[in-house]
C-alpha cells in the first residue's frame, strides 16, 4: 500500500488525512471532504459517521466492500462563516462497472470548531470506457492494455 494519501493531495497519509481520522478538526470544508474520501477508501465507517452532522447523519452506514475508489478531484471549495460547500468528482469501480460521482456537498462548523458533512446533491454516471480510451483506474495507460 502506498504511503500517499488516498485523497490525492500528494502528501503522505500520516501528514494529510490521518490526523483528522484520529480526531484533529479539519481546517476547512475541503480538508474534511478529502478526509471523508480517504475514509471511504479505507472503509472507516466510524469516522464517516463521526464527521457527519447530527441533524442528517444516518444511524448506521454500510459500505459496499466491492467498491474500489479510483480518484478524487476537487472542482470548487468555499467557506463563509460556519457554512461551507465543496464540489467534487470521484471515480470508482464496482466489479466490471465503472462510475463517476459528481456531488456538491454542504458542510457546517459546529460550536466545537469541527466541520461536519451536512448533505449533498449527487449524480452518478456509469462510465463505458472504450478500448482506446484512457483507463479510468488512472494508470495512464489505455483501457485495453490495463483493465479492459
Amino acid at each position: 500500500m502506498s504511503d500517499l494519501c488516498p485523497c490525492g493531495s500528494g502528501l503522505v497519509y500520516a501528514a494529510c488525512c490521518q490526523p483528522l481520522h484520529l480526531g484533529q478538526p479539519a481546517a476547512t470544508p475541503e480538508a474534511l471532504m478529502r478526509s471523508r474520501y480517504s475514509a471511504f477508501v479505507r472503509e472507516d465507517t466510524a469516522y464517516l459517521l463521526a464527521s457527519w452532522d447530527d441533524s442528517t447523519r444516518p444511524p448506521t452506514l454500510e459500505l459496499a466492500p466491492a467498491t474500489q475508489w479510483l480518484g478524487l478531484q476537487i472542482v470548487h471549495s468555499q467557506a463563509t462563516g460556519d457554512d461551507g460547500e465543496v464540489e467534487f468528482v470521484a471515480r470508482f469501480r464496482e466489479g466490471d462497472e465503472w462510475f463517476r460521482l459528481d456531488e456538491i456537498s454542504g458542510f457546517r462548523r459546529g460550536a466545537d470548531g469541527y466541520w461536519r458533512y451536512l448533505d449533498g446533491n449527487a449524480r452518478f454516471d456509469r462510465l463505458r470506457p472504450g478500448r482506446n480510451d484512457d483507463c479510468p483506474c488512472n494508470s495512464g495507460r489505455k483501457f485495453k492494455k490495463c483493465c479492459g
